[in-house]
């Protein structure tokens, strides 16, 4: 200790003045880093606040919020469509028709069978058959592709077409 107190002593001048320097080194370093950090502040606000006025941080909540509704909507999409895929298994899905000439003396094909199946190949077939004296139309019950009643050639093909998805288009 007390070589130090007579090194300051012997050289008082040259300490005064090595740390006046070390301080305006000190004090420059500390303003140019004062200079950069307030233009990475203002940069920073400029960001945050957007340049057109918009708070980029209120923007990502915004943003944050809606997506967390559209999750909750999309949950409840799919819900709903999976009721109605379950429902749409029971509608009808499959159509099969056929025009024909019930009566071969009868000039064009009046007389018709169609076959509404839902996705379990259950419906019904609706035949009209036409004569010169009258029109007969009556319905019978498919259950798995087939009646209990006994069904007509036409009413066969009909339920095949609807079976394989054969387009009906071609029999107008």
């Amino acid at each position: 200790m007390e070589q130090t107190r007579e090194f300051i002593q012997i050289y008082n001048i040259e300490v005064i003045i090595g740390l006046l320097m070390a301080f305006f080194v000190l004090l420059v370093l500390y303003l140019i880093a004062e200079i950069r950090i307030s233009k990475l502040k203002s940069r920073y606000k400029e960001l945050v606040r957007g340049s057109d006025g918009i708070n980029i941080e209120e923007l990502l909540l915004k943003n944050g919020y809606e997506v967390e509704e559209l999750r909750r909507d999309i949950s409840v999409l799919s819900k709903e469509i999976e009721t109605l895929d379950t429902k749409l298994t029971f509608a009808i899905q499959k159509v099969g028709f056929i025009r024909y000439n019930a009566f071969a003396d009868m000039g064009s094909e009046l007389s018709f069978s169609i076959v509404f199946l839902d996705n379990f190949l259950s419906g019904f077939v609706l035949t009209s058959i036409y004569g010169r004296e009258q029109s007969i139309c009556y319905a019978k019950p498919i259950k798995d592709g087939k009646s209990i009643y006994p069904l007509s050639a036409e009413e066969i093909q009909a339920i095949d077409r609807a079976i394989r998805g054969e387009s009906y288009a071609n029999s107008f």
